[in-house]
């Protein structure tokens, strides 16, 4: 089972976790990204997350279906919020169980990378002087390889 979701609404981790945990899984691993209060030196306000949904939700079913062709996973959760999510609070939310835990924590470390890396997902920084910025991660297929 996947359960891909992208929404304004706040993550429930516990709900994730437990849509992704079953009697047939012996490890549950989940990464939990938060924003933090500083990039540079500067003092992050929040992020403000946007995606090309329909794009974001294909392309994170092709990241599960490529996931489950390596490792022998069960069931995969990705949650991505969108919209302004304070410092502290939760951006993604990634779970995978299977039998054994080095598949779900292979399968983890796989899909983060490649969410960055390949989903429409952009995201801003709005720091507490007022300034913001539109941040390319430096994982993108799209961005030059020299982009800071």
């Amino acid at each position: 089972m996947n359960s891909i979701l992208l929404t304004h609404e706040k993550l429930d981790i516990a709900k994730i976790e437990r849509s992704v945990t079953d009697s047939g899984t012996g490890a549950t691993s989940i990464f939990i990204g938060t924003t933090r209060d500083h990039f540079h030196n500067r003092k992050v306000k929040k992020l403000s997350y946007e995606a090309y949904e329909s794009m974001a939700v294909k392309e994170i079913e092709k990241l599960c279906s490529d996931t489950r062709k390596t490792w022998n996973i069960i069931n995969i959760a990705v949650h991505h919020r969108l919209g302004d999510v304070p410092v502290k609070e939760v951006s993604v939310v990634i779970a995978a169980s299977s039998a054994h835990r080095k598949e779900s924590l292979a399968a983890i470390n796989y899909l983060i990378d490649n969410l960055k890396a390949k989903v429409p997902i952009w995201k801003k920084e709005i720091y507490e002087d007022g300034y913001s910025e539109w941040k390319a991660n430096c994982d993108c297929n799209w961005v030059p390889k020299n982009h800071k």
